[in-house]
């Protein structure tokens, strides 16, 4: 038995080692923790974390380590391409001839968008033509020559529908599953439910447009009411992605370390004796996380590193699609070391910089496909050849698609359309070359079976082996889901 007596170095006020005041907040604990397990048995932590015990390894440490799925899955990362504004469906993936004919015209057709609800409009015809590729026959316009060839490869969702016609809040639903900030980004879940491979990179990153973030900004990569070692990491648009990884001229590997102890003792403690505080605890994280950065972020971040014929294939050789490429690429590069979900935007906040086009519908999309098609393209074939598609899922798709008709009395462009939109998916578990839904003749809502934002959140969270209507976050007195708390299923037919 060991000797219970205070050391000779500590004051006589100690037992065991600890002052009389922290050995009865300690042996409180004990209570307490009864009460703690059952709270936390209710949001599925106790059962996530034995998963990921198989009785001959100790259990990780720290939010972010490596947990096992609850379901089998195939994906192990994300790819999240988000085209900011809401790329119009029936003039990239959702074939309509019936709105060549009717071009021009005022039909009879209801509509709910930016300009309000319609009951008629002017129908606006494709401006471009549209082919069938692949074994499979998927229609894909001229404005995608490159994805045309990737189509056995996609599952398309061609009934997509969300709550919003508007930006903002249909962003936050495409990112959180929730109309008004404060949930968590669909990252954040995935990483809360997994945990990061690589402990020296942030496990959710997002890469935003040169010309700016989206509309509600950091609200659609926060970790809302998890802790903030859950949100997503910004990196660059232009430029080095991520700044200040070395150290200030003069400060050795040895004094940072030395600095960074310094700190984590003195916030462990504010810690302790605030009886825990989930934002001082995940700046804790973020400070470690930070400095294990410096070593490996470097070497994942350095494009130079990648062949000729790579910065090629994704055409980062062209002016029009470098910053895109650069993006994909790294994209790449970080699912190879782990990194759970990458969300990369296309299209930034100023005006005419995104996909939403009221006015000038051809210039506005041969713009943005134009600086994306060959990158998503070789995005695909590369995560392909070097065996990757298979654990890695790409989604792509804006928060909502557009109208058959104009939202103004003159011009081409086509306003905001929530009832019926096109989204795809690729690897990670999804059958290749299929497509689900469909939306009625010109396009303007989708019929038969429909499909919410929430099934589609569904889908990715089982391909990632998390059972979407299992994981949950207590908070505000509910086992809060993703999904919401009534549940949702993943959209079937696509998952392999």
């Amino acid at each position: 038995m060991s000797d219970a007596r205070p050391s000779p170095d500590l004051p006589a006020n100690t037992f065991c080692g600890r002052t009389r005041r922290e050995f009865m907040w300690q042996a409180g604990g004990a209570f307490t923790s009864v009460a703690l397990t059952g709270m936390l048995a209710s949001e599925g932590f106790i059962r996530r974390q034995a998963l990921a015990f198989d009785g001959t390894t100790p259990l990780p440490s720290g939010p972010l380590a490596p947990k096992a799925p609850m379901l089998p899955g195939k994906a192990k990362s994300v790819i999240f391409l988000f085209m900011y504004g809401g790329p119009s469906h029936v003039d990239t993936f959702d074939y309509k001839p019936e709105l060549y004919k009717f071009d021009g015209k005022t039909i009879k057709v209801k509509t709910k968008g930016r300009g309000g609800d319609k009951n008629e409009g002017r129908v606006v015809g494709p401006k471009w033509n549209f082919k069938q590729h692949g074994e499979c026959g998927a229609w894909v316009s001229d404005l995608f020559p490159n994805l045309a060839t990737c189509v056995d490869d996609m599952a398309f969702v061609k009934s997509m529908y969300a709550d919003s016609p508007i930006h903002g809040s249909a962003m936050l639903m495409m990112n959180s599953g929730k109309l008004l900030g404060g949930a968590p980004a669909l990252g954040s879940w995935v990483n809360y439910g997994l945990g990061t491979v690589n402990q020296n990179l942030p496990g959710f990153v997002v890469m935003l447009d040169s010309t700016g973030g989206p509309i509600s900004g950091a609200k659609n990569w926060s970790s809302g009411y998890m802790p903030a070692i859950y949100q997503g990491t910004v990196l660059r648009g232009e430029g080095p992605p991520i700044l200040d990884l070395s150290n200030p001229s003069g400060r050795s590997d040895g004094l940072q370390r030395r600095l960074l102890d310094r700190v984590k003792m003195w916030n462990t403690r504010h810690a302790l004796l605030r009886s825990g505080n989930p934002e001082l605890e995940s700046r804790i994280e973020s400070y470690e996380l930070a400095y294990r950065m410096q070593a490996d972020a470097p070497e994942a971040v350095d494009l130079a590193r990648e062949s000729p014929k790579t910065l090629e294939l994704y055409g980062i050789d062209k002016p029009e699609t470098r910053e895109f490429g650069e993006k994909c690429l790294l994209a790449r590069r970080l699912v190879e070391r782990g990194v759970r979900f990458v969300q990369v935007y296309s299209g930034g906040s100023h005006n005419d910089a995104n996909w939403d086009a009221h006015g000038d519908l051809k210039k506005n999309h041969d713009y943005h496909a134009g600086r994306t098609d060959l990158p998503i393209a070789a995005l695909l074939k590369d995560l392909k050849q070097r065996g990757l598609l298979d654990e890695t899922l790409v989604v792509w798709g804006g928060e909502f698609g557009r109208q058959p008709t104009a939202e103004y009395a003159e011009g081409t462009g086509r306003d905001h359309n929530s009832f019926g939109f096109t989204m795809w998916m690729a690897g990670g578990g999804v059958k290749g070359g299929v497509t689900v839904g469909e939306t009625d003749e010109l396009g303007s809502t989708g019929v038969g079976d429909r499909y919410h934002v929430k099934n589609l959140h569904a889908t990715i969270l089982s391909l990632m082996g998390l059972d979407p209507n299992d994981l949950t976050y207590f908070y505000g007195g509910l086992d809060q889901k993703l999904v919401g708390v009534e549940g949702a299923d993943p959209i079937p037919g696509i998952i392999a």
